[in-house]
């Protein structure tokens, strides 16, 4: 067994938010599938014996129609994050003012919808900077997840512009959609950006740096779902021989398909049933289970920043695990 837990987190991404980010006219209506899909994750949860990170999107907890589904995730015990307000790839090109008015908004809607103050970020599409991280530790939070360390995340920016509509603008908004080239050299085990705040990466194929999220499991159960597992499996045993513990990720898509909601044909392993896309992510989570501890975001960066000892001597600051370096 790893010493260190690993952790399974859910961006709930909303059908507004993947038409919107898109390109495409109707997001403003703010159509939802959250009714549809939160059950088929909680029972998926359920039967593993999972408790996860529930990344909330704070417009989607400021309407009312979506509270049922929101209240269930946060009554079952799962834990209730920050995935901004208005899921915004472009986060990092936020001036200081449009970023604090985002987190406040954010942090009310969804302590009003949940009963829970988030205590971890991870922005749209990855989308971070030094002032959103900035901004992070100034309003308490303990972690921050946005960073996405793989060599794929260009080859995914382009395909998703040469499948999209968008403008020659709004592609330049998007231009750290998946996150840079640079972040593929990034840790993939938690670590300190500042003292109190941790990074805790999506874990990427060790060594390799490819994807091994459910988004891409799906992707190559396009064409054949004996492959999908196989390369799921490979991953997991490069993360046990370089002792990674996964922080796997998953989104509501991995529940859905394209009879469930027929406006989103147009994402990735839609034609794909949903059932046999739970069968893939209770794979994944028996797989992880099978070697790993678990537990939540929050419950893992709060064991690994050490508890603050009093000094009158001067302003206390929070102590990292000394276990945990960039090295």
């Amino acid at each position: 067994m790893n010493r260190l837990p690993a952790s399974v987190s859910l961006d709930l991404d909303n059908q507004w938010a993947y038409v919107k980010t898109q390109g495409l006219d109707g997001w403003q209506d703010f159509p939802s599938y959250l009714d549809l899909v939160t059950p088929r994750i909680l029972d998926t949860m359920k039967r593993a014996g999972l408790r996860i990170t529930v990344f909330v999107v704070g417009k989607d907890a400021s309407l009312e129609k979506n509270h049922a589904a929101l209240r269930s995730l946060a009554e079952a015990g799962h834990e209730i994050a920050n995935h901004s307000h208005m899921h915004e790839p472009w986060l990092h090109l936020y001036s200081d003012e449009e970023l604090q008015a985002d987190f406040e908004q954010a942090e009310a809607a969804i302590l009003e919808a949940t009963g829970q103050r988030p205590q971890g970020f991870r922005g749209p599409g990855f989308s971070t900077s030094p002032a959103v991280r900035d901004l992070l530790i100034r309003r308490g939070y303990v972690y921050d997840a946005s960073l996405f360390p793989t060599v794929m995340g260009p080859v995914a920016r382009t395909y998703f512009f040469m499948t999209s509509k968008l403008s020659d603008e709004e592609k330049a908004k998007r231009k750290g959609l998946y996150g840079s080239f640079s972040s593929a050299f990034s840790p993939l085990a938690p670590y300190q950006i500042q003292p109190g705040l941790l990074e805790m990466p999506v874990t990427t194929m060790p060594l390799l740096r490819t994807p091994i999220h459910l988004s891409y499991l799906l992707f190559l159960a396009q064409y054949s779902l004996p492959l999908a597992r196989a390369y799921w499996d490979m991953a997991m045993m490069v993360c046990r021989l370089t002792k990674v513990a996964p922080s796997l990720l998953l989104h509501p898509t991995d529940f859905l398909d394209g009879t469930d909601v027929p406006a989103m044909s147009f994402f990735p392993a839609m034609r794909v049933p949903a059932e046999k896309k739970i069968e893939l992510v209770r794979h994944t989570l028996s797989s992880l289970r099978s070697h790993w501890g678990t537990a939540t975001m929050g419950q893992i960066a709060g064991d690994l920043i050490a508890p603050v000892k009093p000094d009158l001597s001067r302003a206390a600051k929070p102590a990292l695990n000394p276990e945990l370096t960039r090295s």
